[in-house]
């Protein structure tokens, strides 16, 4: 026998659905629109058969556009670079390179970014994509593994204003604590990291292993006394750290 729903649930139930499915794309048409070259970018990533990659083997692991920071989180990116004056930010998994790009346009005209990339392909397809851009000649990608390129780069004596880590889930807590430990991140500098809220999993039982990784890193980063943090819900989550 089917029950029916009660019809005050079944009107807040329908709210809730409303209240969901409207709010991306108010966002969108309430946000600055993305230049032509981060719309190019978003077209050539979606019409990118990045199952097909992989099961060739010109990728390392299966991709999939959803994996681009998108229109909203690259303009508060953007934000972010001119409201901290940054002139050299280091980028902790491009993908193929939205964030990078987003932020590469806010540098002033000294500025440099310098991205870290495992994937050899997204890599190359970024690298396609910024040659586009009046501003991609401000970008550098190091294909390798990010902890390499990281302990070269505070070898070698580079600094960075501002950091934004997206990369693998399980490796955030050594790149934190490879920033905070070397000189690689100025003493006032902002580290953003995103996908801390995961779909929720840090908070809700079942966590898939990207999940549990995400939960300890932001457990390990709200009880570690060397820094502040803010943990915004935007998009999937995006946590503002900086030293205490």
């Amino acid at each position: 026998m089917v029950q029916t729903l009660d019809p005050i649930f079944k009107r807040e139930l329908q709210q809730a659905c409303n209240l969901a499915i409207g709010l991306d794309p108010y966002l969108d048409r309430c946000t600055t629109p993305e230049s032509e070259a981060l719309a190019a970018l978003v077209r050539r990533t979606q019409t990118e058969d990045w199952s097909q990659r992989f099961s060739d083997g010109e990728t390392v692991r299966h991709l999939e556009q959803e994996m681009m920071s998108g229109h909203v989180e690259g303009q508060f990116l953007k934000f972010l670079v001119r409201l901290t004056r940054a002139e050299r930010i280091l980028e902790i998994g491009m993908f193929t390179g939205y964030s990078a790009l987003a932020m590469a346009e806010a540098l002033p005209i000294e500025g440099e970014l310098v991205a870290c990339e495992v994937d050899a392909y997204a890599a190359e397809f970024a690298q396609k994509c910024f040659k586009d851009s009046s501003v991609g000649h401000k970008i550098t990608v190091h294909v390798a593994p990010a902890s390499d390129t990281l302990r070269k780069l505070a070898a070698s004596g580079k600094t960075f204003d501002l950091v934004f880590i997206d990369a693998d889930k399980p490796g955030y807590l050594d790149y934190l604590d490879l920033l905070l430990t070397t000189t690689l991140l100025k003493s006032n500098g902002l580290i953003c990291v995103d996908n801390t809220l995961m779909q929720g999993q840090p908070y809700l039982a079942g966590a898939t292993p990207n999940g549990a990784a995400i939960a300890h890193f932001n457990q390990v980063v709200a009880d570690d006394p060397r820094v502040e943090q803010v943990l915004l819900p935007l998009r999937d989550g995006l946590t503002l750290i900086q030293r205490a």
